[in-house]
């Protein structure tokens, strides 16, 4: 059992956070303020391999596994972890297309994702189906050319500002097995969006409700088969669980180095804070859950990357643990830095605003705990 990166996965964690620490972090601040990010540097990213992590090489994609993924999202999150997570949802939108779209509509669609000049939203959440997706009401009724599409999607990341939407419709009857999967181009007839969501966090993506009134959607936009798209998109949020507990991860770890350069500057009664047992403690305690959630996290991407029977529960696992983690480790941070902490100056409290959301999205942590006790007493 070998716990170490190989080379060209600390190379690609080091590419990674390189180029957080140059084209991201210097300007994070400013597009939180913009409520967007700026398409040139998600071009940027994509020239780099990042818009089409574990997409195919014949469509433009890069190819690599779901464990160098969560090295990618964890090193770009080290600069914000707002830009990583809108990068993530990219990927799994074009992880969905390459998996399980037609082969032309695939040929189609990726080249020009994985180079994000076209970029892709993925609309399963609405106002009355969140944690119960499988209630979902947005109706796909069919017409001679295809479908037609009507409803509403709630907290899009991407919500007006993509190119393309990955849109969860009910083609069928109620329950799982009559969703079905759509592909949704921006500018189409009858598709309009609500406003900006004012968020607590993750303030640089732009968030809005998706609205579908009478939208069509031609017969090649179905992707895969009629009637699979819940579990399309159960199988995304597998790998999109893991790459949202990576930008959880990042972005604590980068908390954690901004408190210990303030325990080791920060004077108090005559010496450094963190030569003070209370907060050398609680500095111990971070460094060693962040690095338990390191360990499990990678381990649950290795089983995503082997088929394993037990992955599903493993990615739940893996999201709950890091980003509760993450979350009570960033917030320990602002507590070290006191008032600093609470100041946009020092970083920490922007990297606690951004974390939050990473225990509700991809489904809330309490959804992961029934993920989890399902699979254990399936297995009693």
């Amino acid at each position: 059992m070998d716990f170490a990166l190989t080379g060209e996965q600390q190379a690609i964690l080091d590419m990674a956070r390189e180029f957080g620490a140059e084209k991201i972090a210097p300007h994070a601040r400013a597009w939180e303020a913009a409520g967007t990010i700026p398409r040139e540097v998600l071009r940027e990213a994509a020239s780099l391999g990042m818009a089409a992590i574990y997409v195919r090489e014949d469509v433009g994609g890069s190819g690599l596994s779901r464990l160098d993924a969560t090295l990618i999202f964890e090193g770009l999150s080290a600069a914000c972890p707002a830009v990583a997570a809108f990068l993530s949802i990219h990927n799994m939108c074009a992880w969905m297309i390459d998996s399980f779209a037609a082969p032309a509509l695939r040929a189609e669609v990726l080249p020009a994702m994985a180079r994000m000049e076209r970029i892709c939203s993925y609309c399963l959440t609405e106002p009355g189906a969140g944690s119960d997706a499988a209630a979902l009401r947005t109706r796909a009724e069919r017409t001679n050319d295809g479908w037609r599409l009507s409803g509403t999607k709630a907290f899009i990341s991407g919500g007006g500002y993509s190119d393309l939407y990955i849109v969860m419709a009910r083609s069928g009857g109620e329950g799982p097995r009559g969703i079905s999967a759509f592909l949704v181009e921006d500018g189409a007839p009858g598709l309009s969006f609500g406003r900006p969501e004012d968020k607590m966090g993750w303030r640089a993506q732009p968030t809005a409700q998706v609205q579908l009134d009478g939208v069509p959607v031609a017969a090649d936009r179905l992707i895969g088969e009629e009637g699979a798209g819940f579990r399309y998109a159960m199988a995304g949020l597998d790998g999109g669980r893991l790459n949202i507990a990576a930008c959880a991860l990042g972005g604590a770890q980068a908390a954690l180095d901004i408190a210990l350069r303030h325990a080791r500057d920060r004077q108090a009664f005559g010496r450094p804070i963190g030569e003070f047992q209370a907060i050398a403690f609680r500095l111990a305690d971070m460094e060693t859950e962040l690095q338990a959630a390191r360990v499990f996290l990678r381990q649950a991407a290795w089983k995503l990357d082997q088929r394993a029977h037990d992955a599903t529960a493993h990615c739940a696992m893996a999201k709950r643990l890091v980003t509760d983690t993450a979350f009570r480790v960033a917030n320990d941070a602002l507590q070290i830095l006191g008032g600093y902490g609470y100041l946009a100056d020092f970083g920490v409290e922007k990297i606690v605003r951004d974390l939050r959301v990473h225990q509700i999205l991809e489904g809330t942590n309490e959804i992961m705990r029934l993920i989890i006790a399902r699979a254990l007493m399936g297995r009693t």
